[in-house]
């Protein structure tokens, strides 16, 4: 399924149809966390919404970045042009979370793109039931949305490195 041509390529999809499986499995990684998230944004607790959902997030970043031979370590065993080559392609994406570590303040800033959202859901909590409800669907949309943008800039970098190796 993956390419063992050579040493820097172990894990990094090899042509399109493992790009496309990759991303597809990564789309459903998203949906189900993006359901956990919903579900946790459900519970009336002030705060724990925000804390899971980063956790949440950072976690499936690294998972989605794994699956794509796209983490700092994986990037940083490629031999050098290559290497420059995929942070070029990540950065042309868009893709800012493409090989890079992730910390709490990178997922605050990408969180904070989606402030707006964050504040309507916080905001329709404090009506009952329905205000609950609308938190976790908005919740939902905004996690599985931001993971998809990060699935499809991994996509876009392993298929520039396919191209490039080619």
């Amino acid at each position: 399924m993956f390419a063992k041509k050579s040493p820097e390529w172990t894990l990094v999809p090899s042509s399109e149809k493992d790009i496309s499986e990759v991303r597809e499995r990564c789309r459903r990684l998203v949906q189900r966390r993006a359901a956990v998230s919903a579900g946790i944004s459900a519970i009336p607790l002030p705060g724990l919404d925000v804390v899971t959902d980063l956790r949440l997030f950072a976690t499936l970043i690294d998972d989605i970045n794994r699956e794509f031979g796209l983490t700092p370590e994986q990037v940083g065993k490629l031999q050098p042009q290559i290497k420059i080559r995929a942070y070029e392609a990540a950065i042309s994406v868009g893709g800012t979370m493409v090989g890079r570590y992730v910390t709490r303040e990178v997922i605050l800033r990408l969180l904070q793109r989606s402030a707006g959202k964050l504040v309507t859901k916080q905001v329709t909590r404090f009506v009952p039931l329905a205000g609950q409800a609308a938190s976790a669907a908005i919740g939902f949309f905004a996690f599985r949305q931001i993971g998809y943008q990060h699935v499809d800039a991994c996509a876009a970098v392993a298929r520039a490195l396919m191209t490039s190796k080619a």
